[in-house]
Formats: C-alpha cells, sequence, structure tokens
C-alpha cells in the first residue's frame, strides 16, 4: 500500500529560483537563506520518496481571471515549466503520476470535495521554487509529483478548516492505493508578506513563529484562524499559508518536527521551511 510518511512546508518567493538559475545562492545576500535549506535537503534525498504531492497556487500561468478553480489536480504524465514573461525558468519538466493522481481525484470528489481535474498545466515558480530548495539543480527531478493547485489569488479563498479536511481527506486515500509508494506531501507559499499598497515589504517574525509551533503542536487551533487575520497579521499574500494545513491535514495527528528553518528578508518576504514526520516512520 502506499504510504504518506512526512510533510514539508516552505515559501515560494520567485526571487529565490532567480537567485538559483542566476547562480547568487551564495552571495552575501542570499547565503544565509540557502545555507539553511541544506539540511532539508539532505533529508528529502534520505527519505527518497517516490511521490510528492505538491500543494502550491498559481500565478496566472495555468489559470486566469476566467477560470479560478478553489482546488485542482493535475492528473498528466508531465507539467512544463511555465513562461512568467521572462521565459521558462531553466529547470527539468515535471514528471507526473497520473494513476496516483486520478486515484486522488476519484476519491477526494467521491468524499464530497469539488476538485477540478487537470490534463494539460504548465507550473510556475510556485511548484518549481519548492523543487529548488529541495533538490538542488538537478537534470531530472528526483521523484514524481502530483500538483495540487489551491486558490489564494482571488477571493474567497477556501478557508484553513476546509484545507485542513482536504488534507485529511489526501491522507485517507492514499491509504487505499495499492501500489507500494512513499509519498511526502508539500505545503508552499508564504510566510508573512505584502506585495502592494502601504503594507508592501510588510513582515510579522512574531505571528509566523507561532504559526511554526502550531503546526506542530496545534494544528487545530490554527485551523480557527479567520481570513482577515491572516491580511491584518501577515499581509494580504499570507492567507498562502492555508496551503500549508492542507499538508498538516494530510499527516497523522501527531509528529514529530524534525527541521525548522526562518529567514528574513528574502526579496520583501519572510521565508519559512518546516519538515514534520509521522510518528510511526
Amino acid at each position: 500500500m502506499a504510504r504518506l510518511i512526512a510533510g514539508l512546508a516552505t515559501s515560494h518567493v520567485p526571487a529565490i529560483g532567480a537567485a538559483v538559475d542566476l547562480g547568487k545562492t551564495q552571495n552575501d545576500y542570499w547565503k544565509p537563506l540557502f545555507d539553511g535549506y541544506e539540511p532539508a535537503r539532505k533529508w528529502l534525498s534520505e527519505v527518497n520518496p517516490d511521490v510528492v504531492i505538491l500543494v502550491y497556487n498559481d500565478h496566472a500561468s495555468a489559470f486566469s481571471l476566467e477560470i479560478i478553480p478553489t482546488f485542482a489536480i493535475g492528473v498528466a504524465d508531465e507539467f512544463p515549466p511555465a513562461d512568467e514573461g521572462w521565459g521558462p525558468r531553466p529547470v527539468p519538466v515535471v514528471k507526473g503520476h497520473a494513476e496516483l493522481a486520478w486515484h486522488l481525484s476519484e476519491s477526494l470528489i467521491l468524499d464530497e470535495f469539488d476538485i477540478t481535474i487537470v490534463n494539460e498545466m504548465p507550473v510556475d515558480h510556485g511548484l518549481t521554487v519548492p523543487l529548488s530548495i529541495t533538490c538542488g539543480e538537478p537534470d531530472e527531478w528526483p521523484f514524481q509529483v502530483i500538483p495540487l493547485a489551491v486558490n489564494v489569488i482571488q477571493y474567497p479563498p477556501p478557508t484553513g478548516k476546509r484545507c485542513f479536511d482536504l488534507g485529511r481527506s489526501i491522507r485517507e486515500a492514499i491509504a487505499t492505493y495499492e501500489e507500494d509508494l512513499k509519498v511526502v506531501i508539500f505545503g508552499t507559499g508564504g510566510m508573512s508578506h505584502q506585495l502592494h499598497g502601504e503594507r508592501a515589504g510588510v513582515t510579522n517574525r512574531e505571528w509566523d513563529a507561532k504559526f511554526l509551533d502550531g503546526l506542530t503542536r496545534d494544528p487545530m487551533g490554527l485551523t480557527k484562524i479567520p481570513f482577515l487575520e491572516y491580511v491584518r497579521e501577515a499581509g494580504a499574500e499570507g492567507i498562502e499559508m492555508v496551503m500549508w494545513l492542507i499538508m498538516r491535514g494530510a499527516l497523522d495527528d501527531q509528529v514529530n518536527e524534525i527541521y525548522r528553518h526562518y529567514h528574513v528578508p528574502a526579496s520583501n518576504t519572510s521565508t519559512g521551511l518546516i519538515i514534520l514526520e509521522n510518528e510511526g516512520t
């Protein structure tokens, strides 16, 4: 049977991808951030998952204001890097796991989640930057990836509780998949940041730290955070952190925190990374 063994959450700041692509990861500005990613890369290499379910938000690459799915799952065999206005990132094509993706689609829809099924989809920095953070610059990504896109761009986004419950349903779906696979789930986006308006550049270290603590100690408390609190405390784009709750919901009630990394600033944002393993792993 397939086994969901761990979850990882990380920011997906586009400038992080640019630093990788332009060879700037060890300059004075970026080195403290990227040095903190090394333990996560080592951990993921040792865990060696077969499949990663990667929860992220699209940035008008695959979707637009014409079509805004709340939750969308990619079921293709591969997903090309998107052209976000300056050409696609020079990263490998993302290889999917269509069989498991279709199994997830069926299970989630029958569990009364309205999932949009996507047969063709370019993937932007929301998905490829987390892969660069955790895998470096390989010739091909070391595992298959199932993209799960969440709308946190256009109001109204899904609530934290809805995201957590989706994670619970994902956990149940994986447990019924017969192929022997090791699965890790990523939640991406955040942490506190705002990209526009009078509060552009806002960061909130204290709030971010409490959120990271809550993922380990009180995830149900995090599900009660209302949308406006994310905006007030973490900036307009802080709502991306509801995607971390999908990751947390997919894990067991009791988890072990393996690693945590936090850094400010990275392109006017707070960046965070946390790794959680199921206690039985």
